[in-house]
């Protein structure tokens, strides 16, 4: 019998230098093994009772994040424990990425990302530390709610400015 986690599941076996990007090609294999992560994660919602809905709200929620922006525009592991990565998403790529950026929208993606952390955390994939930075980015809701509407307030050449207040640019 495998090892259990702290929810009671057996503990995940994941290389996580398999989930490190090395090319533009590569990012394929990464994307595909980090969907196959997200659906553990949402079967493991559901066996923990969580309803076919809410799981999926929830895994859909850590897909964008994780393979539309950790991977796919930040080119990293999703394992990297990089503090900051939830702030550069919601308080600087989706505003900007997204049609009419709304807070409701930012709100599920946030509460996917913190139960998908969750879960990595509690399969010993990443640090109590890292766990706890994503968890208090997530809660910066009043902050990502101000970036968007800054972001429509901006006029002239103002976008220099919002954009380093939150940058993409790792520091």
């Amino acid at each position: 019998m495998g090892e259990r986690c702290q929810e009671g599941f057996e503990v995940l076996k994941v290389d996580k230098r398999e989930f490190v990007p090395a090319t533009l090609d590569d990012e394929v294999r990464v994307d595909r093994l980090c969907k196959d992560l997200l659906h553990r994660f949402y079967n493991e919602s559901m066996e923990a009772g969580l309803s076919p809905e809410d799981a999926t709200v929830l895994a859909s929620g850590a897909d964008y994040f994780v393979r539309d922006f950790v991977v796919s525009i930040k080119s990293r592991s999703l394992f990297e424990e990089t503090p900051g990565i939830v702030r550069q998403f919601a308080g600087n790529w989706y505003i900007v990425n997204t049609m009419d950026p709304l807070i409701a929208e930012i709100d599920r993606f946030l509460a996917g990302i913190k139960a998908f952390y969750r879960f990595l955390h509690g399969h010993q994939l990443i640090s109590l530390k890292f766990l706890q930075a994503i968890e208090a980015e997530c809660a910066e809701r009043d902050y990502y709610e101000s970036r968007i509407e800054s972001f429509w307030a901006i006029t002239g050449d103002g976008y220099l400015a919002w954009e380093k207040e939150c940058s993409l640019k790792d520091a």
